[in-house]
């Protein structure tokens, strides 16, 4: 099977949604809950397969603890690490030889993409938009607006911050 067969399996079996970007080009959509999809590029290239995922964009603020958190998760990642681009974004990636890809590598690359991105998401929030969190918090108050996709930051919110009404005694 060519690698190409390979990459179009694994994503056909998962049931994946994926557009060929020319050849050796995927570019592939993972599902989530907290970082609701992670955008991924599947590239094969001369001598090498690589895996490149987008995370966040560069944190406004922390960013030392940010990095240091980065760091130390991917000592427990497989097959890929965190990295950041001269901006300052936030990245998953990855290389492996083109003899490596399987249908069953591919599956746990693309899974620890999803784990890594998604459990990681609300953390890199919280440490690098804590500010940005809190202004957002206040302006949807002030408007009556929904706070339910910023319930995951309501430790963030201090007792001088106004809350929904009812969303803390609940």
């Amino acid at each position: 099977m060519s690698i190409d067969e390979v990459i179009r399996s694994t994503l056909d079996k998962a049931d994946l949604k994926y557009d060929r970007k020319g050849e050796g080009r995927y570019f592939v959509t993972l599902p989530g809950t907290k970082k609701l999809q992670t955008n991924c590029w599947l590239l094969v290239r001369e001598h090498a397969f690589a895996i490149e995922a987008f995370v966040c964009r560069r944190p406004d603020e922390e960013h030392e603890a940010v990095y240091r958190f980065l760091l130390r998760r991917n000592a427990k990642l497989y097959g890929v690490h965190y990295t950041v681009d001269a901006l300052g974004d936030i990245y998953l990636v990855g290389r492996l030889g083109l003899s490596t890809v399987t249908e069953e590598e591919l599956d746990k690359l693309l899974g620890q993409v999803l784990e890594a991105a998604d459990n990681d998401f609300n953390t890199i929030l919280e440490l690098g938009f804590a500010t940005s969190i809190k202004r957002e918090w206040n302006w949807r108050v002030s408007r009556g607006e929904s706070l339910a996709n910023l319930q995951a930051f309501k430790h963030l919110v201090t007792p001088e911050t106004p809350h929904e009404p009812g969303t803390l005694t609940q």
